[in-house]
């Protein structure tokens, strides 16, 4: 089973708001991309339920949401410029070319141009590109936080799945 990574949450409690919001995350991140490290391709494709949802799928859906929230809602690109399919459910498709070090990469990537994207912006700044209209990076932050928090609890049970198989 992969352990969440040196806590960044206890470094962070007398800290502002954002610093707190930003470790949460990142803990987050990095506990859902470390679900596939020691996985065998076959086992980070495998489907254990009737959802397209697999542990390799999961952490290609988390790229996506990293470019919808800190990319589209940032800078009003479509998604169709970013490059990103049009819905959720289509980020969980893999094709041939995917792989664990590609995804990985992909997520890891990803992150690092979210943490960019946010770091000249206070909580209160509203982001424009979401359909919803303009929302606080608060909101932005908090929702992400709840998908791969969500995420994270579906790919620690795949994996004991997988692992126990």
């Amino acid at each position: 089973m992969t352990v969440f990574p040196p806590t960044f949450a206890e470094d962070v409690v007398g800290q502002p708001a954002q610093a707190q919001f930003e470790a949460f995350i990142d803990e987050h991140r990095l506990a859902l991309d470390g679900y596939l490290d020691g996985l065998t391709e076959e086992q980070a494709r495998r489907s254990l339920v009737p959802s397209r949802t697999t542990l390799l799928g999961l952490v290609k859906h988390a790229t996506f949401v990293e470019k919808v929230w800190f990319d589209e809602a940032v800078t009003c690109r479509s998604r169709a410029e970013i490059g990103i399919p049009a819905t959720p459910d289509e980020s969980f498709v893999l094709d041939d070319s995917d792989t664990i070090a590609t995804i990985q990469r992909a997520h890891r990537e990803a992150c690092e141009a979210s943490r960019r994207a946010t770091a000249s912006l206070g909580l209160d700044d509203l982001l424009r590109g979401n359909r919803r209209g303009p929302l606080p990076l608060r909101w932005v932050y908090l929702h992400v936080l709840r998908e791969l928090a969500q995420h994270c609890g579906h790919a620690e049970i795949l994996r004991e799945q997988i692992l126990n198989d």
